[in-house]
């Protein structure tokens, strides 16, 4: 008794998100299709709101692209963040050593 009333649950939740009435009217189109696709799939997504298969592999690639891209760029940043610590650090130590001298110089 309690699997089926999980099952109503879960109908009625799907009524009342609109998702029957979405997968209802998607697959009235499919087959109201005079030449039926190729991919019953894709024709689905795409009438979801998803994208093809192709589209698909184009934003993974393109996703695979930026990552990379993301990759070198935090790695030069990095290296410039690297670089600017030991100028920091160079310059502190230099502007140590100066006022040390300074200071040595008045006590002579």
């Amino acid at each position: 008794m309690e699997k089926e009333a999980k099952k109503e649950a879960f109908r009625k939740y799907l009524e009342s998100s609109g998702v029957l009435d979405a997968l209802t009217k998607v697959l009235v189109a499919l087959y109201e299709q005079s030449d039926k696709p190729s991919s019953a799939i894709e024709f689905v997504q795409q009438k979801l709101g998803g994208p093809t298969l192709a589209e698909y592999e184009k934003l993974q690639a393109e996703v695979s692209d930026l990552q990379t891209r993301y990759n070198e760029l935090l790695a030069a940043h990095q290296e410039k963040c690297r670089e600017f610590e030991e100028l920091k650090n160079a310059y502190t130590q230099a502007s140590s050593n100066e006022t040390a001298k300074e200071d040595a110089q008045s006590e002579g």
